[in-house]
């Protein structure tokens, strides 16, 4: 009715429904469900029998393709699809070598129906950019088992402005143009079979890749590298060299791409990287009114003409919303820069401030337009100045300063900042510009030794430097103040930023928890997040993102812990893969950035 296509696809999916079992009859309480991931399969107790549902191989699974190309057939309700016992065949020996009273029992129903399923499984629950007040609660693989949570979940969300608690994962605006019909339908094939494998950190899923969001430099890198999926885009992940162990072999822990990423992250400490960071989103607002509605939507003070500062969306509750680089590029025109998964999110969220509060601006979303490379490490300035006759020492070109230049003859606007922490800039130019950039960086580095870099070196050394990361150290779970990030909250600036009285609460009352910086003694393994955190004996909290820092060779982790428990020197326990592996409270952050360095530098100088 509004022009909206979601990427959901119908799914035909069986299960298998027995008569009565003797042996379930007798048993005085219900049967957990049991769910084997080998034969791909769940079985659980229905009434005094047992009920099996598979999930077949992507070669003999059924999609209801024509119901996405030719509409639903008017009057279909609670009709079912013809069922096919022979797809399903092999499912069921493997069943019955698990549950043996199957072998004997009597099958009375084989039902075979609908069950949409989404590119990557989970729901789409929430408002929808794009439309004011167009929401979803759709995709549910699992049927109604999922309605009264996701209703008390979304009538909250209704009724207070704002989500009850964190589920981004399931955030609608995850998807966009992107997810066209071909690729809902291979990643729908690729999915079903994924409801029963196990699931490892870093997880890639290859189906329907890559979309047409590939940036101006996938082709030259895709062969050298092993790429990411970010909100459609491919990403370099790591590079490999000949004599790497290459290709993607997922495990729990340290596997083959360990050592190109050390490799990487001694590249950018003691030379020059470059990394692609064109999944970013990027939005441009200007206008009569761009100030007032930016300084409503940020708790940071807004940055002056040609500079730039991190911000926070926060919701009314005081919650971290999302976070935000943000330029001001000429007077009353900004551009605004969030993570790659953040891009329709955070969009919405200002659309929606910008008709409620009726503000004169408008709001251009150019992330499929502009291309971005980010170029750092101590001889990163070498570089960049050799194509360009701009000024680029510390006191022409200073820390989170912006300007327009010419590089290599292309336009491009660079800002001095690094999520790496090291010496570099953000370069941000026209999309089809970004190869010829690219390959002019390459070649005016080469005596510097340049190279690329990929996104997990740059994970691991912005953890080491204690620089946060939204949807991890913040996000909806949590307030900025007990996240660390009291430097970009800006309570006595005049503007009541939407949050701002319930954060005053917040700093009255007192934290009761605080994000803390571990060190790990592990071996092979190392934290991703959301592991446990145990001090004698007991649950005290949980990790939200690691990594291992190749700069001080330990393992790295952000958790939260109660204030008795985030003194610096506190020891603790990180479980990972069912052992406690000993940490402690440490000092952040591990390793000073570039700015912090030079400016200890000067005060040492006679």
């Amino acid at each position: 009715m509004i022009g909206f296509q979601h990427p959901i696809v119908p799914v035909h999916h069986q299960y298998v429904v027995t008569a009565t079992v003797a042996e379930v009859k007798a048993l005085e309480a219900e049967l957990p469900v049991i769910r084997d991931l080998e034969g791909s399969y769940y079985l659980r107790q229905e009434r005094d029998g047992l009920l099996f549902g598979p999930y077949e191989s992507q070669d003999k699974m059924r999609l209801q393709e024509s119901w996405i190309t030719d509409g639903v057939p008017a009057g279909f309700g609670k009709e079912l699809f013809e069922s096919d016992l022979d797809r399903i065949m092999d499912h069921v020996e493997m069943a019955m070598e698990m549950v043996p009273v199957l072998k004997n029992a009597d099958i009375i129903n084989i039902v075979s129906g609908p069950i949409t399923y989404t590119p990557d499984l989970l729901p789409m629950i929430g408002p929808h950019q794009g439309a004011r007040n167009y929401w979803t609660a759709i995709g549910f693989g699992y049927g109604i088992i999922h309605s009264g949570g996701v209703g008390k979940f979304l009538s909250d969300w209704i009724m207070n402005g704002e989500p009850p608690y964190d589920l981004i994962e399931c955030d609608p605006n995850r998807y966009g143009s992107w997810t066209t019909v071909p690729y809902v339908f291979a990643k729908a094939r690729e999915s079903y079979g994924f409801n029963n494998v196990v699931g490892f950190p870093k997880e890639e899923r290859f189906a329907g890749r890559p979309t047409r969001r590939v940036s101006g430099v996938y082709e030259l890198l895709k062969d050298k590298c092993s790429m990411g999926f970010h909100a459609g885009w491919e990403q370099p992940h790591y590079f490999h060299k000949p004599g790497d162990d290459i290709g993607y072999k997922p495990s729990f822990r340290r596997t083959n791409w360990f050592g190109p990423v050390g490799r990487e992250c001694k590249l950018v400490m003691e030379g020059v990287g470059v990394i692609d960071l064109s999944p970013f989103g990027k939005f441009m607002v200007k206008g009569h009114d761009s100030h007032r509605l930016l300084d409503r939507l940020f708790a940071n003070t807004l940055p002056k003409v040609g500079q730039t500062n991190i911000s926070h969306m926060l919701t009314p509750r005081g919650r971290v919303y999302a976070e935000v680089t943000v330029t001001q590029i000429a007077p009353g025109e900004f551009l605004l820069i969030t993570g790659s998964g953040s891009e329709l999110h955070d969009l919405r969220w200002i659309e929606r401030e910008v008709c409620e509060g009726d503000y004169n601006v408008s709001v251009c979303n150019v992330t499929d337009e502009i291309g971005v490379l980010g170029v750092a490490g101590p001889k990163s300035r070498t570089v960049l100045q050799k194509l360009t006759d701009e000024d680029l020492s510390d006191e022409a070109f200073r820390f989170l300063h912006c300007r327009s230049i010419q590089l290599s003859g292309a336009p491009v606007r660079a800002i001095r900042i690094s999520y790496t922490g090291e010496l570099g800039w953000e370069l941000y130019m026209d999309m089809k510009n970004m190869s010829a950039v690219y390959q002019a960086l390459m070649e005016a580095g080469q005596d510097e030794d340049i190279d690329n870099f990929g996104t997990y070196a740059m994970s691991s050394l912005r953890l080491e430097k204690g620089f946060r990361a939204w949807g991890a150290e913040m996000n909806c779970d949590t307030n900025p103040l007990e996240a660390g990030l009291e430097y970009f909250i800006k309570l006595n600036k005049s503007a009541e930023f939407i949050g701002k009285q319930a954060l005053l609460e917040i700093k009255a009352q007192g934290l009761r928890r605080r994000l803390t910086f571990l060190t790990l003694d592990t071996d092979d393994i190392d934290p991703e997040g959301n592991e446990t955190v145990w001090h004698n004996g007991q649950v005290v909290g949980n990790t939200t993102s690691g990594s291992y820092s190749f700069s001080s060779q330990q393992s790295l982790a952000f958790a939260y812990l109660p204030l008795q428990l985030s003194a610096v020197g506190q020891q603790l326990q990180v479980e990972l893969l069912g052992r406690k592996y000993p940490a402690r409270v440490t000092k952040e952050p591990l390793i000073l950035t570039e700015p912090s360095r030079t400016r200890l530098q000067k005060k040492s100088r006679p």
